[in-house]
């Protein structure tokens, strides 16, 4: 698809040569995330076979000028939608030049009405142009800088929640450790899984997180908080241009007496550190949530998110978990045994991106 001096194309995501320019661009741009770079669209498409594309804007000289990762997700429950970026908290369209904007906006449009797909979503980027919604203050982005040291660090969460951490690390029943390896995939997983069932949400496969941790390489590890050999806290982190991206994270029903989770992202704060990283982006959370109240009350300030949609049929889907058909749901499902929750929350939740 041609628009002015502009070609938009799919990228060819097995042709490492491709694969690679695409990387390069998502690198050298500032707007560039984790969730644009192939490994991500990659990661996820081995893990949930929601199938990924990447289309890509070339100026006349070869030269790549604008991405835009997609998924296409399909779910019998939720319908089909192109989403950018599946499974993540941001994405879209990353391009400097509103025309550029356009032409791969209009190139995803036409990918949407060609595969009779019912809709898009861009979790981020700039405004795709007309006939697109926006969504703004559903969720909150929350970040900021590293401390210098482990104590300076300490002193910048507020009071309250600083004595709660102080709790976590006078408690030496408590260890951490981080590392790739299986045993810290399957730690992660029964962490993860018990965490999302208590918040009444189906798991996603367990292959998603390993895929994502094999396609990062060392761009993403695990850290894992346990009482004796017990873990109670764990987190899967990305680490992209000096951000330090705790993404997958959560605690057993322990982990609130024991203060784990605190003591969970201090202990990251100064991992990420030691990495050479210089922010801690805590991610996205639901405005007015509980999770949205926990991390300011860790000393982080809330900044509203903008994302985008194109309803190829008009509609969107609904995949709100505060919408009222889906509370009753989310009740039921908290009083599921984990075993049960385990086995068909992964078919349920790898149609949700």
């Amino acid at each position: 698809m041609k628009t002015g001096d502009v070609l938009v194309t799919a990228l060819d995501l097995a042709d490492p040569v491709q694969r690679e320019a695409a990387d390069a661009f998502v690198m050298a741009h500032p707007e560039g995330t984790p969730f644009h770079r192939p490994a991500w669209l990659q990661g996820v498409e081995r893990g949930t076979g929601n199938r990924a594309h990447m289309l890509s804007a070339v100026a006349p000289s070869g030269q790549i000028v604008g991405l835009l990762p997609l998924h296409h997700v399909k779910s019998v429950l939720f319908g089909q939608a192109l989403v950018s970026a599946g499974f993540a908290v941001d994405g879209g369209i990353l391009a400097s030049d509103p025309a550029v904007v356009s032409a791969l906006a209009a190139a995803c449009e036409a990918m949407a009405r060609d595969g009779s797909i019912a809709s898009v979503e861009l979790r981020g980027g700039p405004a795709p142009g007309e006939g697109w919604a926006l969504h703004e203050g559903s969720h909150l982005g929350f970040a900021r800088p590293i401390a210098d040291d482990d104590e300076a660090e300490l002193l910048g969460i507020p009071r309250k929640h600083r004595a709660e951490l102080r709790k976590a690390l006078a408690n030496d029943a408590l260890g951490v450790e981080i590392g790739r390896e299986a045993r810290h995939l399957k730690a992660h997983y029964r962490v993860y899984s018990e965490s999302v069932r208590n918040l009444g949400t189906p798991v996603f496969p367990a292959r998603l997180f390993r895929e994502v941790l094999t396609a990062f390489g060392e761009g993403a590890d695990i850290l894992v908080v346990l009482e004796g050999d017990r873990p109670v806290s764990a987190v899967l982190t990305l680490y992209h241009q000096g951000r330090v991206m705790p993404f997958w994270g959560g605690g057993i029903a322990d982990a609130r007496r024991l203060r784990s989770n605190e003591l969970m992202y201090y202990r990251l704060m100064a991992h990420g550190r030691e990495r050479g990283m210089r922010v801690f982006d805590f991610g996205r959370s639901k405005a007015g949530s509980g999770q949205a109240a926990w991390k300011k009350s860790f000393g982080f300030d809330p900044a509203p998110l903008s994302y985008h949609s194109w309803p190829a049929n008009g509609a969107r889907r609904d995949i709100n978990p505060n919408s009222p058909q889906y509370q009753r749901r989310i009740e039921l499902w908290k009083k599921l045994p984990l075993p049960v929750a385990n086995l068909i929350g992964p078919f349920i939740a790898r149609g949700l991106g």
